[in-house]
């Protein structure tokens, strides 16, 4: 193993939540009359924190999004996790791997910890992930494409940046991890390789990474 740490993103890399999700923002979102696609959320969102929606709302349109936007729209979605959430298929025997070498792996996303927890138990995966594994955006000022969340979540595992990978399926995510002075890998499932050209390497199955890490 060529690495201290594995850092996982969450949503789309160990939770198959980002069609979930983005199919719900986009229609919350043309329901307040900001009309967007799903193509336009995956676009615009995908990877990022809670703020960016707002803040390029605000942007675009000159007007602020409803004081609960948050509150309603997690609500959505963690109804629809209850009903439609799966891991990623191939993650668990990913993790399998890394716990029985004894690999040390944790969790950055920028979700919000209940993001992350409902998620875990809803798809098994919070076997694998103790609260000491998870850490997300709320934990720091700035979320990605800002490496602090990253850099963060290496200090709290006691792993030096240049000796952590970091497995990403966002533009947002792989500018992150760059920034932090990391390698990352590109998780191609559900975004076009070219949009994650910042990465070391690439790779469309997760049943590849563990030959990728090893």
């Amino acid at each position: 193993m060529r690495y201290d740490l594995v850092i996982f993103d969450n949503d789309g890399v160990l939770v198959d939540s980002e069609p979930i999700s983005n199919r719900l923002l986009a229609g919350y979102l043309t329901e307040l009359g900001h009309p967007t696609s799903y193509e336009d959320s995956i676009r615009d969102y995908m990877g990022s924190a809670m703020h960016r929606v707002h803040d390029l709302v605000l942007e675009r349109t000159g007007r602020r999004l409803p004081k609960d936007f948050d509150e309603v729209f997690h609500a959505r979605v963690f109804a629809a996790f209850e009903r439609e959430l799966r891991p990623v298929p191939g993650v668990t025997d990913v993790l399998e791997k890394l716990a029985g070498d004894g690999v040390p792996y944790c969790v950055a996303s920028s979700g919000s910890h209940e993001r992350i927890r409902v998620g875990h138990r809803t798809t098994g995966l919070d076997r694998w992930f103790t609260d000491e594994r998870i850490f997300s955006s709320e934990d720091v000022g700035r979320g990605k494409p800002a490496p602090d969340l990253f850099l963060y979540a290496a200090q709290r595992m006691g792993v030096a940046p240049g000796r952590c990978v970091v497995v990403e399926d966002s533009p947002l995510g792989v500018q992150a991890a760059v920034a932090a002075g990391m390698d990352v890998y590109g998780f191609t499932a559900m975004t076009p390789s070219e949009r994650l050209a910042g990465a070391g390497r690439l790779f469309s199955d997760m049943g590849e990474l563990a030959g990728l890490l090893g």
